[in-house]
């Protein structure tokens, strides 16, 4: 006989053993039970006034998940935001920059009208000189205030005023260079565009205008003088401007107070004063400021005591304690002549020198 579960006559031939077996394969998995549009309300659902024994459920939503939604919004507005700025940006495009012009340099000797005055003391060559309230080294150049301009933002101005005054330092006040040694911290200033001339200008100096090293730093004749006093004395003025919407230029206008010793004397030598006036004109474009270079294009010198007889263009040759100028001065310039210089001299007057 059967089971209990079984018809009466029996399982049916050929029919798998035992009720259960016929659905063995069938798995009602978590994803299939909530994939099932037809739910049957719970037993304390069906205590309550319930017609239908099931509800409909709500179809499941198959789109983007919400984390890829931000994902793509994000992308949009991040590829809307570079169109934008790739259109209209708030910076100028850099217009194609001309090439820097050459360096013009005028370098006037200043010869006394006596003997240079002396001491073995340089503390009291300056207490009684007019450099006596100069400051000493670089705080003799002090940046001034500055503004933006109309094309130009207040770091790209202080930008161009710290460069001239790198370069004012760097050539009037490095004790390297003064010597005549140094000149790479000079030269690495300077836009590449005037590195040519300068270049040319040291290791073929010519008095023509344009390629005297005096007229890109000072420096002295090594066999002649030395540095007395290491905190050479300054005093003058730093002023930027706006040349045009793509260029600043800055206006530099130093005094510089040496006290010289004949070289390789003892310190019980006397000393003397040597006075520099540079007015320098510096050009800045933008690559300029952004590599911390500068365009040197007019350098304007007096220095004395001098003697107008002898070529200053390499080194400067001071006039020390006890010496006066020798006669005569450079020789005849034909103002007809292209490409040359004419030659300058001018007189250190008695009251620029210390009263000793």
């Amino acid at each position: 006989m059967g089971g209990p579960g079984d018809p009466p006559e029996g399982a049916p031939e050929g029919a798998p053993g035992g009720g259960e077996d016929e659905y063995r394969s069938v798995v009602f998995d978590e994803s299939f039970i909530r994939a099932a549009r037809l739910q049957e309300f719970s037993a304390q659902e069906r205590i309550a006034d319930h017609a239908p024994a099931v509800r409909r459920r709500p179809p499941l939503r198959r789109g983007l998940s919400r984390q890829a939604l931000v994902l793509v919004l994000l992308i949009a507005i991040a590829f809307g935001t570079a169109i934008y700025m790739g259109v209209r940006h708030p910076y100028q495009t850099p217009a194609a920059q001309e090439p820097a012009e050459p360096l013009r340099m005028t370098v006037i000797p200043l010869a006394p009208e006596g003997k240079v005055p002396g001491t073995p003391d340089p503390a009291y060559l300056y207490e009684h000189s007019p450099a006596a309230q100069f400051k000493s080294g670089a705080e003799g150049v002090p940046l001034p205030a500055s503004r933006r301009t109309a094309h130009f933002s207040d770091s790209q101005v202080v930008s161009a005023l710290s460069t001239a005054k790198d370069y004012i330092v760097r050539s009037a006040l490095d004790p390297e260079v003064l010597t005549g040694g140094e000149v790479r911290a000079v030269r690495v200033l300077l836009d590449p565009d005037q590195l040519g001339q300068f270049d040319q200008s040291f290791s073929r100096p010519t008095a023509d205008g344009r390629h005297a090293p005096t007229g890109w730093l000072v420096r002295f004749d090594p066999t002649r003088a030395e540095l007395a006093d290491r905190k050479v004395r300054v005093q003058g003025t730093l002023q930027a401007a706006e040349a045009d919407s793509s260029t600043l230029e800055v206006t530099a206008d130093h005094t510089f107070v040496y006290a010289l010793r004949p070289a390789g004397a003892d310190d019980k030598a006397e000393v003397s004063l040597f006075t520099v006036r540079r007015e320098l004109h510096f050009r800045f474009d933008r690559d300029d400021l952004r590599l911390h270079q500068g365009q040197l294009v007019v350098s304007y010198v007096q220095a004395g005591p001098l003697s107008c007889a002898e070529d200053s263009t390499n080194h400067l040759r001071p006039l020390l304690a006890g010496q006066t100028a020798k006669e005569g001065g450079p020789a005849g310039t034909d103002p007809y002549a292209t490409g040359s210089a004419t030659a300058l001299c001018g007189s250190l007057a008695t009251s620029a020198q210390p009263k000793v």
